[in-house]
C-alpha cells in the first residue's frame, strides 16, 4: 500500500506527496538490508517521474514507429491514409477523422465506385477510393462477387450488365441499395453509362431482376429460341420508369443514416466559409475555450429535446448541433428559448453565439444567448494566435528560428505561447510589437515551424 502512495504520486505528477513519503521510503529501505545513501540515490532516481517520465526501452519502440509512420505519411500519404481508414474500416468513429486528415493533405477521397473499388480502401491514380466494406450492410460475400465478376470479365458497362454478371443470391437487393445508397453525389453505380438516379433504381430494381432472371434462365436450361434466326429480339430492351431524383439534403440525410457520417458531401459545405470566418471554437476544440467568453458557433440542429423547469414552469431546451467536426452539446435556457424557440428546428441550419460550461457533472454544455443567420454572418476579425510550444524546448536559442518567422509576419493578431515545464502550465503573451495575420495559409506554415506542437485561434 506504501509502494502504491509513492506510485501514484507520480502517476497524477504530484510531487510535493513524493517528497513528504521520502524519509519514510528510506526508513523501510534500510530495514530490507539498504543504505541509507543507497536508498536516497534510488528515491532521487524517482523524483523526476513525478513530472514526466517514460520507460527508455519504451519510448525507443515508439521512436521507431513514430519514425516509420512519419517516413510513410511523408513518402506515400495516399497509400498510408488509405491503410489507416482501412484498419479502421468498421469504426463509425474513426473513419471521419482520418478521411478529414486526408482531405487536409490534399488527398482527394473518392465514394464508392462499382468499378474501381476493392474491398478495402485503394489507391487507385493518387486518389483513395472508398472500400466497398466500409459500407454497413453490404457483406464481405456481396463484396467478393462484385469484385470477382470485375476481374474476371472487365469493368461493368451498365446497370443492367451488373446485374446479369453478378450473382443476385450474394449481391442481393439490400446489397446493392446499401450500395448505392453509400454516396449521396457521385454514387456508386454513377459511371456507368446508363446513369440513373437512385429513386429510379429503388422504383426499378424488381422489374429489373425478374428481367435478367429470365434472360439468365433461359441461357441456363440451354433453350433454343425460337426467334435465334429471324434478327428479332426475344428479350426487348428493358424500359425504366422515371423517377425524379432526390434533394441533396435528402441524400446526405440518408448516407448519414446508414454509415453514421457523411463522405460524399455534408449539408454544411456552403457555410464553410462563414464557420472558418466566424468561429474559433467547433466540437472538437469547445473543451478548451475559456469560460464566460463569448462564442459563436454554426451546425445543424439535431434531436431537440424541450422540458419543462421544476423551478419556474417555463420551457426550455436541449440540443444536439452538429458541426463539420463532430457535435455540440447547447442549452436554452427559459429566456433564450422564450425568445428564439421559433427559429430552432431539426435539420435547419444556425449560428448560435453563448459561452462555454464545463462541469465534472454534466461536462461539456454551449449555453445559447442569441440566434444569427449563418448566411449573413459578418466576417469577425480574429484577435489572438495561440502556439502550443513543445515540450522539448529547453532553452531559448531553440525558439531563434520561430521568433525570426513571427518578426517577419505582419498582420493583427496578438501572439500567445503556451508552454508545460515540470512545475505547470504557462501562457505567455509576445511583445505588443509582434502581431500576425490569421490566414489559413499562415496557420499551417506555422504549424510547420520547429518546436511548434498546435496553433488556433481567438
Amino acid at each position: 500500500g506504501e509502494a502504491d502512495m509513492l506510485r501514484r504520486a507520480m502517476g497524477k505528477k504530484k510531487k510535493d506527496v513524493l517528497m513528504a513519503k521520502k524519509e519514510e521510503f528510506i526508513e523501510g529501505a534500510i530495514k530490507n538490508g539498504f543504505t541509507a545513501e543507497h536508498a536516497g540515490d534510488i528515491f532521487e532516481i524517482m523524483v523526476p517521474f513525478a513530472g514526466y517520465g517514460f520507460n527508455k526501452s519504451h519510448a525507443a519502440a515508439y521512436s521507431v514507429v513514430a519514425y516509420q509512420t512519419g517516413y510513410l505519411k511523408a513518402h506515400f500519404p495516399s497509400e498510408f491514409i488509405a491503410a489507416n481508414l482501412t484498419n479502421e474500416i468498421s469504426s463509425t468513429d474513426k473513419l471521419p477523422v482520418y478521411i478529414a486528415e486526408g482531405r487536409s493533405m490534399g488527398i482527394a477521397i473518392d465514394p464508392p465506385d462499382i468499378n474501381r473499388s476493392d474491398k478495402v480502401f485503394n489507391v487507385v491514380d493518387g486518389r483513395i477510393v472508398y472500400g466497398l466494406m466500409g459500407i454497413k450492410g453490404l457483406g464481405e460475400a456481396a463484396a467478393e462477387e462484385i469484385i470477382l465478376q470485375r476481374t474476371k470479365d472487365g469493368p461493368y458497362t451498365d446497370f443492367m450488365n451488373f446485374l446479369e454478371r453478378v450473382d443476385l443470391h450474394t449481391a442481393n437487393k439490400r446489397a446493392l441499395e446499401v450500395v448505392d445508397l453509400h454516396t449521396a453525389n457521385k454514387r456508386a453505380f454513377g459511371n456507368l453509362s446508363d446513369h440513373r438516379n437512385r429513386p429510379m433504381l429503388l422504383q426499378n430494381y424488381e422489374r429489373a431482376v425478374d428481367y435478367v432472371e429470365n434472360k439468365k434462365a433461359a441461357g441456363q436450361f440451354g433453350q433454343v429460341s425460337l426467334f435465334e434466326d429471324t434478327g428479332i429480339e426475344e428479350f426487348t430492351p428493358f424500359l425504366w420508369d422515371e423517377v425524379e431524383d432526390w434533394p441533396q439534403l435528402e441524400k446526405l440525410r440518408l448516407e448519414k443514416e446508414l454509415i453514421g457520417f457523411y463522405i460524399s458531401g455534408h449539408p454544411l459545405d456552403e457555410f464553410r466559409k462563414a464557420i472558418e470566418r466566424c468561429t474559433v471554437i467547433n466540437s472538437s476544440t469547445i473543451e478548451r475555450a475559456q469560460p464566460k467568453k463569448t462564442y459563436t458557433i454554426i451546425g445543424m440542429v439535431k434531436e431537440l429535446r424541450v422540458i419543462t423547469t421544476n423551478k419556474s414552469g417555463k420551457q426550455m431546451a436541449i440540443l444536439t448541433l452538429e458541426d463539420l467536426e463532430g457535435t455540440i452539446k447547447c442549452t436554452f435556457f427559459p429566456n433564450a428559448w422564450d425568445k428564439y424557440s421559433s427559429q430552432v428546428q431539426e435539420d435547419k441550419i444556425v449560428a448560435l453565439t453563448g459561452n462555454v460550461d464545463i462541469s465534472e457533472k454534466y461536462g461539456v454544455s454551449f449555453q445559447v444567448d442569441t440566434i444569427e443567420d449563418p448566411s449573413q454572418l459578418q466576417e469577425k476579425a480574429i484577435q489572438e494566435i495561440h502556439i502550443q510550444l513543445s515540450s522539448e524546448v529547453q532553452n531559448e536559442k531553440q525558439l531563434f528560428q520561430l521568433q525570426d518567422f513571427l518578426v517577419g509576419a505582419d498582420g493583427n493578431c496578438s501572439v500567445y505561447f503556451h508552454i508545460e515545464t515540470p512545475e505547470g502550465f504557462y501562457s505567455i503573451k509576445a511583445h505588443n510589437l509582434t502581431t500576425v495575420p490569421s490566414s489559413d495559409d499562415f496557420i499551417q506554415e506555422l504549424e510547420a515551424q520547429n518546436f511548434v506542437s498546435s496553433v488556433w485561434k481567438e
